[in-house]
């Protein structure tokens, strides 16, 4: 539970650094599709989404660690109060002032971990069947494709579902870990769930980035806060064995509850800031509400 909540300190400071750097960062001008391969290439120059990458790639090997310990749900939980980090983080770093009822959320998000933690019982036994692992490898694939026709909508309706398609990609990578008993290297490059992770990782993070840039963050973050917690919950249990202690399912159910709404409450933080030598029509630091990339807090007057 440590490395849990380890890797969502270190996802949610580098959201904040990564918002940043994708709205400083010129749009694209190419097919039209509000999904830019290109956009990658273009954020990469700049320093704070470096930092933010650094930052994902620690969170992620505490991720993987947690994943072989813990339930998907408590991991994926977890990874969701991210949200609450970044709306801690963002006050100091950002001078974010956030309202009482954000504090609340706050506050409701780690009771629901705390709640999650108690109840939480080991990972379950289940490795899960060759079909399940060719299921996971295409649902990674249908991500990439469904989020390119999911750029061609109109505004608010493309940043929700890129958002969703982005939490169900983050959502194949946390199924995928529990997929691949073994790490040796034949038996890791023969196993679908291996290109499911790497498909499902570089599909979440190209589809994130676009909606940050493209669209309303709040719509994305909400979106994606439901398809990174939900679907691989149910995978874990149905198909993987993951269960509660004994006796305490009712208290993990409202801790997994508490901490899911407490996050969808913070993703109603606003913009990212312009930073000096920003692109064209990003927001105003000084005037816009500050906010973060994965996670994101509203600054009020």
């Amino acid at each position: 539970m440590f490395c849990a909540l380890g890797s969502a300190i270190c996802f949610g400071t580098a959201s904040v650094l990564q918002a940043v750097a994708a709205r400083a960062t010129a749009p694209g001008t190419g097919s039209g599709s509000g999904v830019d391969p290109r956009l990658l290439l273009r954020v990469l120059r700049q320093w704070r989404y470096l930092l933010g990458l650094a930052l994902d790639g620690c969170g992620f090997l505490l991720e993987l660690v947690a994943l072989r310990s813990l339930p998907i749900y408590a991991v994926g939980a977890a990874l969701a109060a991210s949200l609450a980090v970044t709306a801690v983080v963002a006050v100091p770093l950002l001078r974010v002032r956030l309202s009482r009822a954000e504090w609340t959320a706050v506050a409701v998000v780690c009771g629901g971990l705390a709640m999650l933690g108690l109840a939480s019982g080991a990972e379950g036994k289940g490795t899960g069947s060759t079909a399940l692992r060719f299921g996971v490898l295409a649902v990674a694939l249908a991500i990439l494709a469904c989020g390119a026709a999911a750029g061609r909508l109109p505004d608010r309706a493309r940043a929700a579902a890129l958002g969703l398609g982005a939490g169900f990609g983050f959502g194949v990578v946390e199924v995928a870990v529990r997929l691949i008993p073994d790490l040796s290297p034949g038996p890791l490059l023969s196993n679908p769930a291996t290109y499911a992770l790497l498909i499902g990782g570089g599909a979440a993070f190209l589809l994130l980035t676009s909606a940050l840039q493209r669209g309303s963050v709040t719509a994305a973050t909400a979106g994606m806060v439901i398809g990174e917690t939900l679907g691989p919950a149910l995978v874990g249990i149905i198909w993987l064995g993951d269960r509660t202690r004994p006796g305490l399912a009712p208290l993990g159910i409202a801790g997994f509850a508490l901490a899911v709404l407490g996050a969808l409450a913070l993703a109603r933080f606003g913009e990212a800031p312009e930073v000096p030598g920003a692109a064209p029509g990003a927001l105003d630091a000084a005037a816009q509400p500050a906010a973060s990339g994965l996670r994101h807090g509203r600054e009020h007057p």
